[in-house]
């Protein structure tokens, strides 16, 4: 139930029990910031690990309201901001990190610097589950790798949450994309436009394959691991490597003999520290015109979970508790 004073939010209280929708005090809006009447919570991974305290990183500790992807209409706007107004429809990537208010509630303030008007060709759940994903990979790819029109660009992970959006961000800007999967994703990846490459072939096969065995020009690496690893092999001389996972020990002598750089891309930092927000609501305005000229459309799971089925979304995320892990990413309707 909504009222003027309290809000409703699905709390997270211990790691990995039940969620509890319970009323809240509502939040007002704050200079720099406005309210939004949510929509839709777009669901990430790093949301399922928080709750399972698992995620240190994100500095978010128990009980809390998580998410943080949003979709939504502002209801008020606070001093101090401007190219908002009460009625418009935005999305972002706002919180649930740090101290910063969740989406998983009737109503949610946020910086307004982190904000971007919702592309008019998609709908809620379509925006909700786009900011993380696509901030990500557009640090990857434009702000660090600086792709450019012919370039040769291998996504690890190509059909996941940051990997299909990397995959259409790269095709949008003139590259020729490569993209590892399992096979049962390969017909995805046709239809957006990349070359499909079974996750399980050898490193070598495949760039002997591809790229003559010269590697490619950029590599993102959405999986850490063995697959930064083999990433570092993919690479060609003086290419470029991106990974959002890269936070083991690796061996850098295969980047080091082809003279070849890498980066890091930690999305969160921007929130937690709260520097350079303005840069996500400029990439997000980006991608909205991406968006309405199709060049840009997320991978969403078809099923329908409301907040008072919270829970089951998130089993749907981790494919834990028997859910049928997603084909896609997982939205939450709340309005």
């Amino acid at each position: 139930m909504h009222s003027m004073t309290t809000t409703l939010a699905a709390i997270a209280d211990i790691a990995n029990g039940p969620f509890n929708i319970r009323p809240v005090a509502r939040p007002k809006a704050g200079t720099g910031e406005v309210l939004i009447r949510v929509h839709v919570s777009g669901t990430n991974p790093l949301d399922t690990k928080i709750h399972a305290g698992e995620a240190a990183h994100a500095r978010r500790p128990l009980p809390a309201v998580l998410g943080m992807d949003v979709a939504g209409v502002i209801e008020d706007v606070g001093p101090g901001v401007t190219g908002f107004a009460a009625g418009d429809e935005v999305y972002g990537l706002i919180g649930g990190v740090g101290s910063l208010p969740g989406t998983q509630a009737q109503d949610v303030i946020a910086d307004a610097r982190l904000l971007a008007h919702k592309p008019t060709n998609l709908t809620m759940r379509e925006a909700a589950v786009l900011p993380l994903v696509t901030i990500t990979a557009w640090e990857g790819l434009i702000d660090r790798a600086a792709i450019r029109p012919g370039d040769k660009v291998l996504v690890q992970g190509g059909a996941g949450g940051v990997g299909h959006v990397a995959v259409q961000i790269a095709l949008a800007r003139g590259a020729r994309v490569f993209a590892t999967a399992f096979v049962a994703d390969h017909d995805y990846l046709l239809g957006l436009g990349a070359v499909p490459i079974d996750a399980t072939r050898d490193v070598a096969d495949y760039v002997a394959e591809h790229t003559e065995g010269r590697g490619f020009d950029v590599v993102y690496d959405t999986g850490g691991g063995a697959m930064l690893d083999a990433s570092f092999q993919a690479v060609r001389r003086f290419g470029h490597v991106v990974s959002c996972l890269g936070w083991g020990a690796h061996a850098l002598a295969p980047l080091s003999f082809k003279q070849a750089t890498y980066s890091g891309v930690f999305t969160l930092h921007t929130l937690l520290a709260d520097e350079g927000r303005a840069h996500y609501g400029e990439i997000l305005g980006a991608v909205a015109k991406m968006a309405e000229r199709g060049q840009l459309l997320p991978r969403l799971d078809p099923r329908q979970f409301t907040m008072d089925q919270i829970d089951a979304a998130y089993d749907a995320v981790t494919g834990r508790n028997g859910a049928q892990r997603a084909q896609g990413k997982i939205a939450i309707n709340i309005a």
